[in-house]
């Protein structure tokens, strides 16, 4: 079993991703690929926050996004 190499995190409260997906900030996972996808569907309140994937092992950041969703 893979350990988790990949964490996401938010500047700001990290308050949607995919449906029935609940994501927190700091969450770890093991698959790259699976962490770019929840992390790109992201939405952090207040709207504009900063979400990143980071690589846990040598500190890169492998994706990173500015949450432009307002919320209703």
């Amino acid at each position: 079993m893979e350990h988790p190499a990949y964490k996401i995190v938010s500047s700001h409260r990290i308050v949607d991703t995919l449906p029935h997906s609940p994501l927190h900030n700091g969450e770890l996972l093991a698959n790259r690929e699976l962490a770019v996808s929840l992390a790109a569907k992201c939405k952090t309140e207040p709207p504009g926050g900063l979400v990143r994937v980071v690589h846990v092992p040598t500190g890169e950041v492998v994706f990173s996004k500015t949450s432009d969703w307002v919320g209703l």
